[in-house]
């Protein structure tokens, strides 16, 4: 069985994030969106709200695993028995951050193969960041997320709550 994962913070999940997802799991038996706990970055959601974003948005997709990892991600994927990292590539500027971080991983996990998704070109200028700075700004974010995900943005800042 193949075994893809792609991690990311997903904070909030696009709707890049999940055109990569859906079009990975056509190549793979199965597929882990490992959501990051970094403990140095301060999200606007927690790990578990941005796990339980992801579930509501991939109802229908049967291949998908949603899980949370903390520490190297080659360790996680090594442990899942992964044996491809699916990497989202935007632009040409995002490369050569993406490669760095290939070349890293194969070093420590031989193995494991690093497979890169261009993303589609209705998504090649979105990002989370831009979508919680134009949320955070009082702008309609519902052309970039999911209907779920514009309603929690919209709920966080009703309550006064920063979502940069």
């Amino acid at each position: 069985m193949k075994t893809a994962i792609y991690p990311g913070s997903f904070d909030p999940v696009t709707d890049g994030h999940l055109d990569i997802i859906r079009r990975a799991q056509r190549f793979f038996d199965k597929v882990i969106v490992a959501v990051i706990a970094n403990p140095e970055k301060k999200p606007a959601f927690t790990l578990k709200d941005r796990m339980q974003m992801l579930r509501t948005c991939l109802p229908d997709c049967p291949k998908i695993e949603i899980d949370a990892f903390a520490g190297l991600l080659v360790d996680f994927a090594k442990k899942r028995g992964v044996s491809a990292i699916i990497r989202g590539l935007r632009a040409v500027s995002d490369f050569d951050y993406e490669f760095q971080l290939a070349m890293t991983n194969r070093k420590m996990k031989p193995d494991i193969e690093t497979v890169f998704f261009m993303t589609d070109y209705k998504y090649s200028y979105l990002s989370s960041s831009f979508v919680k700075q134009i949320a955070a700004l009082g702008g309609d974010v519902s052309g970039f997320v999911p209907e779920v995900v514009a309603q929690k943005l919209k709920q966080k800042i009703k309550k006064g709550k920063s979502v940069r």
